[in-house]
């Protein structure tokens, strides 16, 4: 089976949640992309779909959570090397994240989380091969 993963977040404005993950090289697909939302592509296969708060109601049936307030997901990339990590989370804060919590460094993984400027959480982790 062939998968595709998309990732919806509502999102307050648009045009800002497009250009912060623009800033973290998330590369737009604009197949997807309208007034009311925005695709970019993370990985291949694997794309966040960003949806204005009125659209992504609409797509649930109903009232979304306020990520600043309350979490509703935690986006986890696994990423190649404990330095992509801190060059991700580095990019994200530059671009306007918030550092969420502190690093975790298990005998397994390097992780840190960030918060987007919508508040939704994203955590990248580098897994130690050797150990998983």
């Amino acid at each position: 089976m062939s998968t595709r993963i998309f990732v919806n977040l509502p999102v307050k404005d648009l045009d800002r949640s497009m250009a912060f993950y623009e800033r973290l090289d998330f590369e737009p697909d604009l197949r997807f992309t309208n007034d009311s939302s925005a695709c970019l592509e993370i990985a291949d296969g694997l794309y966040l779909m960003l949806l204005t708060e009125a659209r992504f109601r609409e797509r649930i049936g109903g009232p979304s959570c306020d990520a600043q307030r309350s979490s509703e997901v935690l986006v986890s990339l696994v990423l190649d090397s404990h330095q992509e990590v801190d060059d991700l989370l580095n990019k994200a804060v530059a671009a306007g994240a918030r550092v969420h919590g502190e690093p975790q460094d298990h005998d397994f993984l390097h992780a840190r989380t960030f918060r987007d400027p919508d508040g939704h959480l994203w955590e990248l982790v580098h897994q130690y091969p050797d150990v998983v």
